[in-house]
């Protein structure tokens, strides 16, 4: 999960500082979209999602407070 993280962070600062042109923005751009709509990367993210809801209630258990309705 770290590795994904990683590659995503890097991908965006590319694009965001890359004096490649147009056309190479195009091409990341591109590639970004296809993987978004992957559904393994979407399985991926669902299950970050929960790990991550799940220690958020974990800690707000511990801390004695209930989530906000």
């Amino acid at each position: 999960m770290a590795k994904l993280s990683f590659l995503a962070g890097f991908g965006a600062g590319y694009v965001l500082g890359s004096k490649a042109g147009r056309e190479r923005y195009e091409q990341i751009r591109q590639a970004y979209a296809q993987a978004k709509d992957d559904p393994r990367l979407q399985s991926l993210a669902g299950m970050a999602q929960a790990r991550a809801d799940d220690a958020l209630a974990s800690i707000r258990t511990r801390m004695g407070s209930e989530p906000p309705r």
